[in-house]
């Protein structure tokens, strides 16, 4: 029976445990270039012991970018900065990880601590934001949108092909697709945001298209060797959106166009939703555990999964096979560390770097001195039931 601290294989890569730092924009890339504060953030949580890595979304066109200040992989300089993050990762013990994607009709914005505002596409650091149909977001996105047409359809599927090619340039070793929350990818699989009426929009085998060729594109430029992997927005919670039960048939469609991992989360389509369970613990693994069952893929999954005993109960109950922490890995760049000592594991401190795993052991001090926490342990009986005990 796996735990949260076993071995991970995918293809040909083997993470060392089946925690994973989710992407998380951080608004500090300049022209979409990767430096310092990147190799830092990033090489801390390797050291801190996750499994696999990500930096932020990576935008795959500079349209494709939440804000200015947000990473981008659509031009060759901007590999080194990205090289730069998977050698300390590498080197830290960690897998790292890329995520491709592009915002669509959620783009050109301020950060979220300026107000999170879309800018107008005359703004000098705005722009015109494309999706599928020119339907406007809503909310604080209120700008005119571009539908694309389907030459510049075609001309995305390239640009994800070749940022899979750069990605490898880089190092990275594990590929996901972010086609959820809202950004483009979700919005073609959503008929509040597609109302197409070519071969890319209409029925769900249709709204489907742009992943399935975007996928097959990438697919081409991966190594057959290496993860390719997908986030898909799986539930719109509304019911003029996408429902589950089409997520799990697409889940299957992708699968055999060479998916190799889902990564269940949020359509995030509108704001319009009903019973939004933001409030409730792992509320995505008994999702993510039927897509497993009935499509017979691995899975991962995120959102509310920070407490050790519940992230290690879904690993052991194999409900899904990874577990994606982010604002516990903002919070906490120790986090595995912290939850192998919560969850009585023999060695916690295995999970650093020999040359400070070998001090944190070997001189331990007076009781509390090392600035580690004492242990809980399994916490309370309804932490460790997990989803049941919200």
């Amino acid at each position: 029976m796996p735990d949260l601290f076993s071995p991970f294989t995918l293809k040909g890569v083997t993470l060392r445990n089946r925690i994973a730092m989710s992407p998380m924009t951080m608004y500090r890339a300049e022209d979409g270039r990767m430096g310092d504060y990147h190799v830092m953030l990033l090489g801390s949580r390797a050291a801190g012991g996750f499994g696999l890595v990500f930096p932020e979304q990576i935008a795959i066109t500079p349209d494709g970018r939440t804000g200015t200040s947000c990473a981008g992989i659509w031009d060759d300089a901007q590999i080194e900065g990205l090289a730069r993050v998977t050698a300390i990762i590498r080197d830290m013990g960690a897998v790292p990880a890329i995520q491709l994607g592009h915002t669509g009709r959620k783009g050109s914005e301020t950060k979220p601590w300026e107000g999170k505002l879309q800018l107008p596409p005359d703004h000098p650091e705005g722009w015109q934001v494309r999706a599928p149909s020119a339907i406007p977001y809503g909310g604080r996105y209120t700008y005119p949108v571009q539908e694309l047409t389907v030459a510049e359809i075609h001309d995305l599927h390239r640009a994800y092909a070749e940022a899979a090619r750069r990605a490898l340039a880089a190092g990275f070793e594990w590929l996901e697709m972010h086609f959820a929350h809202g950004y483009l990818g979700a919005s073609f699989f959503s008929p509040i945001a597609n109302r197409r009426t070519d071969r890319y929009g209409g029925s769900v085998e249709n709204r489907l298209r742009f992943h399935r060729e975007a996928l097959d594109a990438v697919r081409a430029a991966w190594p057959e060797r290496l993860p390719l992997t997908m986030r898909l927005g799986s539930d719109d919670f509304n019911e003029q959106g996408v429902r589950f039960d089409d997520a799990v048939w697409a889940v299957g469609e992708l699968k055999a166009h060479g998916l190799d991992l889902a990564d269940l989360s949020l359509g995030m389509n509108t704001d319009v939703v009903s019973d939004l369970p933001f409030n409730e613990a792992g509320f995505m693994v008994e999702r993510a555990a039927r897509v497993r069952r009935e499509v017979g893929i691995p899975v991962g999954v995120s959102w509310n999964l920070g407490i050790p005993a519940v992230a290690d109960r879904v690993i052991r109950e194999e409900l899904v096979d990874l577990v994606f922490l982010g604002r516990p890995a903002l919070a906490n760049p120790h986090w595995p560390v912290w939850a192998a000592r919560e969850l009585a594991q023999d060695d916690p401190f295995a999970l650093l770097p020999e040359d400070w795993a070998w001090w944190l052991r070997n001189r331990p001090g007076a009781e509390g001195s090392q600035g580690w926490p004492a242990v809980v342990g399994q916490r309370t009986e309804q932490d460790s039931r997990g989803m049941d005990g919200r």
